[in-house]
């Protein structure tokens, strides 16, 4: 079973900036993507960014050209930067990796953005 565990979230003011942490306790060198999703109040769970073992990367237009994701290996790390946050980025964020046909989900970290 592998354990993902987020960290790094909490409350910002609208123009801030966030740094979220996804510590994985399987090499993330080895998964086949990692991703980032949100959910927000009253809505459904949206996939925001993801990177590939190719380090290829992809973005939700709502947090394109603010959120960067990326990892380090050495740490077992993803990471979610966001700058410029706005109050509709407030909700819970998830990381998930897939690693073969097996999918895993931490258990969110809260992101509240006040405006």
């Amino acid at each position: 079973q592998v354990q993902l565990v987020e960290s790094g979230g909490g409350l910002v003011q609208a123009g801030g900036s966030l740094r979220l942490s996804c510590a994985a306790s399987r090499s993330v060198s080895g998964a086949n993507y990692i991703g980032w999703s949100r959910q927000s109040p009253g809505k459904r769970r949206e996939l925001v960014a993801y990177i590939t073992n190719s380090d290829t990367t992809n973005y939700a237009e709502t947090v394109k050209d603010r959120f960067i994701i990326f990892r380090d290996n050495a740490k077992n790390t993803a990471y979610l930067d966001m700058t410029k946050l706005n109050p509709e980025d407030t909700g819970v964020y998830y990381c998930n990796a897939a690693w073969g046909t097996r999918e895993y989900w931490g258990q969110g970290t809260q992101v509240t953005v006040s405006s």
